[in-house]
């Protein structure tokens, strides 16, 4: 565990942007979850940070069109970026929100980690093939998130993570994989020790190669 866990329960609601011109000064920490519109990315951070209502859930995937920041501390933040891939919402919005998600991850200096959640019954897309290897080049640390672990019996949700393991070697740099569930709360202790760490980093990341989440 890091010698100084974050209370994640602290977490509220700043603003929503819809382009990284609107954020809050680049300075400080911040650590980004993104994720298929049908990942599970808001009741994630619901759960991490026992709050119902903290990231809006919906039956109706592709809802988070904007950059949401969330304040742990004067210099901790989480981001929600918008979900991708998924979303049945008219092309424009889709373009616009994609953009936006592409020009954080690129510019964005105080961006210290990269959470990328996967429904464990259908991981590493390519769109999540993509973020995770844009941010293993640019030196990012990635946390590779099985969500819904819930939804699978104890061997099948061992047999996953195995083959999830199997497939990180490929993408070389710092990635590491957990299963998580929001509902039974399983694996949160790793997702908070994990992110504790990237928070508590004093050094920025660099971010030198392109992505195109579009």
């Amino acid at each position: 565990m890091t010698d100084s866990p974050i209370n994640f329960s602290q977490a509220r609601f700043l603003t929503s942007a819809p382009n990284i011109r609107q954020l809050p000064a680049d300075e400080g920490i911040e650590v980004a979850f993104a994720g298929r519109s049908n990942a599970g990315k808001s009741s994630a951070l619901n759960a991490l940070t026992r709050q119902r209502q903290l990231a809006r859930t919906s039956k109706t995937p592709g809802r988070t069109q904007l950059i949401n920041v969330f304040t742990l501390t004067e210099s901790q933040r989480l981001i929600d970026l918008p979900g991708y891939g998924f979303a049945k919402v008219p092309l424009e919005i889709k373009l616009k929100w994609q953009k936006s998600l592409g020009e954080y991850l690129q510019m964005r200096k105080c961006l210290r980690g990269l959470v990328v959640l996967m429904d464990i019954r259908h991981p590493f897309k390519d769109l999540d093939q993509e973020l995770i290897h844009w941010a293993v080049s640019s030196n990012i640390a990635v946390l590779a998130v099985l969500t819904k672990a819930d939804k699978l019996k104890s061997g099948a949700r061992k047999k996953a993570l195995m083959q999830a393991e199997e497939a990180v070697p490929a993408f070389g740099g710092d990635v590491k994989v957990i299963t998580f569930s929001s509902t039974s709360k399983h694996g949160l202790p790793q997702l908070e020790d994990t992110l504790s760490q990237w928070l508590n980093q004093d050094d920025a990341g660099q971010h030198d190669s392109p992505i195109d989440v579009a």
